[in-house]
């Protein structure tokens, strides 16, 4: 399973591959290593959001950053300017979740401090929950 620290920029999506057209511009569509979750997506266009050449990614799709150049000189700069903001994003992404989970858990410690009473009753009876199948029950 790929997780969100693999989560890369590997190439141009072959479907549609940068051309020169009498526009001054040219659409370039960035290829992912694996899908992005939507929340990553999300983080990822606010982070990009103040760039020039307005790159994104379509959250539901999450495979594909869309942006464009002026010349083909721009391309590789783009790139890297592309790749250093998802390095970014997986890193701010992955640091939620784990400050996220640092919550959940000092607040299930807390509960289970606050002993006595009700409470205490209360976490003595979900713990004690079986949730085995009936038919493997008997």
């Amino acid at each position: 399973m790929k997780g969100i620290s693999d989560l890369r920029i590997t190439g141009i999506d072959e479907k549609r591959p940068p051309v020169i057209r009498k526009e001054p511009y040219i659409d370039i569509f960035f290829k992912l290593s694996h899908q992005g979750p939507v929340d990553w997506c999300k983080d990822l266009n606010a982070l990009l959001s103040k760039q020039a050449n307005a790159p994104r990614i379509n959250q539901k799709e999450g495979l594909f950053i869309e942006a464009w150049v002026r010349t083909p000189s721009e391309i590789a700069a783009l790139l890297n300017q592309l790749k250093a903001k998802v390095a970014e994003c997986n890193r701010n992404y992955i640091e939620r979740i784990a400050l996220s989970q640092r919550d959940a858990s000092a607040e299930n410690a807390l509960l289970a401090q606050q002993g006595g009473g009700e409470q205490e009753l209360l976490n003595k009876i979900v713990a004690a929950l079986d949730f085995s199948d009936v038919a493997s029950a008997r």
